[in-house]
């Protein structure tokens, strides 16, 4: 364990940073997951209604620092195409 009040609290510090990226990576997931769930079920008032709550985790990720802007925009795009997709199956 560290000893120095400097590295005491940096200890403190990154324990609350841990918990707050694991949260909103949690969050994010989950939202990913209802939707590649909407998207495989082939229902596609529920798929677009998770694409909507899914960009909206995936800004605030990327807005935080859990992921990339970049990273963001790819997922959206994807899953974007794919939720269209889901209709003319």
């Amino acid at each position: 364990m560290a000893n120095h009040f400097s590295a005491l609290k940096r200890a403190r510090q990154t324990e609350k940073k841990t918990t707050v990226n694991r949260t909103n990576t949690s969050r994010m997931r989950t939202a990913l997951r209802d939707l590649r769930t909407a998207i495989s079920a082939g229902d596609k008032k529920a798929a677009e209604t998770s694409y909507s709550n899914a960009v909206s985790v995936l800004d605030k990720s990327a807005k935080k620092g859990v992921i990339h802007k970049n990273t963001a925009s790819r997922y959206k795009s994807r899953l974007a195409a794919r939720v269209k997709a889901v209709g003319t199956k």
